[in-house]
């Protein structure tokens, strides 16, 4: 599996990283939720093993973004915290998995068995399509005239949202607040930033009107 670590203590890191690499994963590490969010952007990872004390965030508040932005990939948390209450928390937040430390790598590696054996019911969504573009939620794989288009997770995100609206108005606020974190800044150009960048991606090859269209003053869409 790929997986992404976000764990800022850098000694545990370092132990996680060989360890499961030694077990034949792929591993990325994070040691903040800036850099963690930056890399969940830019890559698939298959499961995503947080750490609920970071410097800039908590876990639970980063697993809460995770899901508002519609990332599904499972999330397992790591805490010194083994208490009901911060359990419940953790897993109300879109955690699918709670560990304790100190904990084992054999319980580690086994819990990681069991949430790859559940993948394939994470996202049971089905397949999107508006005129020749086809999203798959389940495979994170996006399609344009069968041909596929390699998008970062916020470019996917967007485009789903843009989708499963099709034939209505986003506004930016709404794409704000459903893409990004609430307290992202209005006046950012970022939303327009990623709009160009998938318009950049889908309509390469192609001619005639952009797949995502600019309602002035009001947002995007897309229509059959």
């Amino acid at each position: 599996m790929k997986l992404l670590v976000v764990e800022d203590d850098q000694r545990l890191a370092e132990l996680l990283s060989r360890g499961l690499k030694s077990s034949g994963h792929v591993v990325d590490v994070a040691d903040c939720a800036a850099k963690g969010w930056r890399l969940v952007e830019d890559g698939h990872y298959d499961v995503i093993i947080l750490d609920v004390k970071l410097p800039d965030e908590d876990g639970f508040s980063f697993c809460q973004r995770l899901r508002k932005a519609h990332v599904q990939t499972p999330v397992m948390m790591l805490t010194a915290r083994d208490s009901i209450d911060d359990k419940v928390t953790g897993l109300s937040s879109g955690a699918d998995d709670y560990l304790t430390k100190p904990f084992s790598f054999a319980e580690l590696n086994a819990r990681l068995s069991a949430l790859q054996r559940r993948l394939p019911q994470f996202d049971d969504r089905t397949v999107v399509r508006v005129g020749k573009v086809e999203l798959q939620p389940d495979t994170f794989v996006v399609k344009r005239d069968g041909v596929p288009i390699d998008l970062t997770a916020r470019e996917f995100a967007l485009l789903e949202l843009l989708m499963r609206n099709a034939g209505h108005v986003m506004t930016k606020e709404v794409i704000l607040s459903r893409i990004w974190s609430t307290d992202a800044d209005p006046v950012a150009n970022v939303v327009e930033a990623v709009i160009a960048r998938l318009r950049q991606k889908l309509d390469i090859n192609t001619k005639g009107k952009p797949f995502i269209k600019t309602v002035r003053g009001l947002g995007y869409k897309v229509e059959e």
